[in-house]
């Protein structure tokens, strides 16, 4: 049996489930997601006994200042995903997407060189099970639209709005590079 490291993170918009590997954060989702949350470990690790923890690896004082604003806080943070080396491709791509920017789906199927897989990023997208530090809100649709997002459509638009991105979109849309 596999031990994991939990930790809750009370934040603007809702409890996060923090869990880690002892050097890896390998999950992090909102508690209403916690059936989905285990579903996946238990694919990923089989059998998984989550030891409540404070603070694994300091990884919620990062998710914590990343919610006082210091929106970079979570870039180090090292990930363990699983998936599949495409998945992997992915999430690892949309790390680079910058606080305060957003990318298309369309923009990182170009990027990753795969211009027509726009809709398996997006159900790419719908797996990641580090939600914010691999920020699958900054991806859009080609219209800027805020199309899907697991947790909800609602946290989306504030996790844009506290990295100042949503102003932008109706506007001039700063896109990463």
């Amino acid at each position: 049996m596999q031990e994991l490291q939990l930790d809750h993170i009370a934040t603007p918009i809702g409890t996060l489930l923090l869990v880690a590997d002892g050097a890896h954060m390998c999950s992090l989702d909102f508690a209403d997601e916690e059936p989905s949350l285990l579903k996946l470990l238990q694919k990923r690790y089989g059998q998984v006994r989550l030891q409540p923890t404070t603070n694994p690896s300091g990884f919620s004082d990062l998710i914590r200042r990343y919610f006082a604003g210091d929106y970079r806080s979570i870039e180090a943070i090292p990930v363990s995903t699983g998936g599949t080396p495409f998945q992997q491709q992915i999430w690892h791509e949309l790390r680079t997407i910058p606080p305060g920017t957003t990318a298309t789906y369309g923009e990182i199927a170009a990027k990753v060189g795969r211009p027509r897989a726009y809709r398996a990023i997006g159900a790419t997208n719908a797996c990641n099970p580090i939600v914010i530090v691999i920020p699958c809100h900054r991806v859009i649709g080609a219209d800027a639209s805020l199309t899907g997002y697991g947790p909800g459509l609602a946290r989306k638009q504030w996790l844009l709005q506290h990295e100042g991105t949503m102003h932008r979109l109706n506007g001039s849309q700063q896109h990463y590079q």
